[in-house]
């Protein structure tokens, strides 16, 4: 806002307030302010016309007695000059059509008429109590000034704390609908697995049961007969001592799991399942915000990497069992 807007909102005019300005060489408001207080009955220069020249004849002869005797008459008779504008709605007074213009577009007054009234220059009192007003309204439009620039600030940091939290959310709700799948996923693949076992097992009772049935049938049928032995070799290596000497594979690992707060925890996962399943599933058990952590094993000890998470079970030597230890990293 310029100086001269400035001096307008307090109530001057502009055409003084750009005198003012002119008249203290652009040395701010208060300098223009204590200027215009200073020169308050002051009119501004403007062009006159002069003065108009005693009646004369037009032979250039002296006036005759009859002009004389008017122009003593207009002497006597006191002159109705207009000294100033005055408001009929609330009675102020004004020196320049400026001033009334000011006056009509602040309080929306509209009637004014001419007034023989002169307005009187302002005494040092009031002079000092206008500018005690004016510094003090000043004083208010700066405070309220820094109070909607605090007000803004607040709002702005409000605004961006309530963006960082809705973030955070949203990447906690992406986090736990991501964990909800994989725990979905494997829930699904365990079923899978025990609904194959089951068939396994089935098929097998009921070769068993029709192997049985069958050698009944003949040993009924033909009671001194036996069956030779090549025959019987089918039913000789699914015994318990065939089965010795043939390597064993497990197809589930059972990881025991020591929280970092001394707790243990017990789960079974898939041999074929990575690694990111055991750490998953402490995560899931350490709450929506864990802490960085990291797993190892004691015997023999080994700190497992970020590339140890993308290996199976089976293959990292945690089958058929194992003992995990969660640790806290930097």
């Amino acid at each position: 806002m310029s100086d001269i807007q400035t001096l307008m909102d307090m109530g001057f005019p502009k055409e003084r307030a750009e005198r003012a300005i002119q008249v203290t060489n652009n040395k701010g408001v208060e300098a223009a302010m204590e200027w215009l207080l200073a020169h308050a009955d002051e009119d501004i220069p403007s062009s006159s016309s002069g003065a108009s020249s005693a009646p004369a004849t037009e032979d250039g002869a002296a006036p005759t007695e009859a002009s004389a005797a008017a122009a003593a008459a207009a002497a006597d008779e006191p002159a109705q000059v207009a000294k100033s504008l005055k408001c009929d709605e609330c009675g102020k007074l004004f020196k320049s059509q400026e001033e009334v213009e000011f006056h009509a577009a602040k309080t929306q007054h509209s009637s004014f008429s001419e007034s023989t009234e002169e307005k009187k220059p302002l005494t040092e009192e009031e002079k000092k109590a206008q500018l005690a007003l004016l510094e003090d309204k000043m004083k208010r439009k700066r405070q309220e000034r820094e109070e909607n620039e605090k007000k803004e600030a607040l709002e702005r940091e409000r605004l961006r704390i309530k963006s960082g939290k809705d973030m955070l959310e949203a990447k906690r709700k992406m986090e736990e609908q991501e964990m909800k799948k994989i725990m979905d996923q494997r829930r699904r693949e365990k079923a899978e697995e025990k609904t194959a076992r089951d068939r396994v097992k089935a098929q097998i009772e009921a070769d068993k049961a029709a192997r049985r049935a069958k050698q009944a049938g003949e040993t009924a049928t033909s009671p001194v007969q036996s069956p030779p032995p090549q025959l019987s070799s089918p039913v000789v290596s699914s015994s318990p001592a065939a089965a010795t000497s043939a390597p064993k594979t497990y197809t589930n690992a059972r990881i025991q799991v020591r929280m970092l707060d001394g707790t243990t925890l017990v789960e079974t996962f898939d041999a074929k399942e990575q690694l990111a399943a055991v750490r998953l599933f402490v995560q899931l058990k350490l709450g929506p915000n864990p802490v960085p952590f990291g797993l190892m094993t004691t015997f023999p000890r080994k700190v497992f990497t970020a590339e140890d998470f993308d290996t199976p079970l089976e293959k990292l030597g945690l089958v058929p069992s194992a003992v995990l230890i969660v640790t806290k990293t930097p």
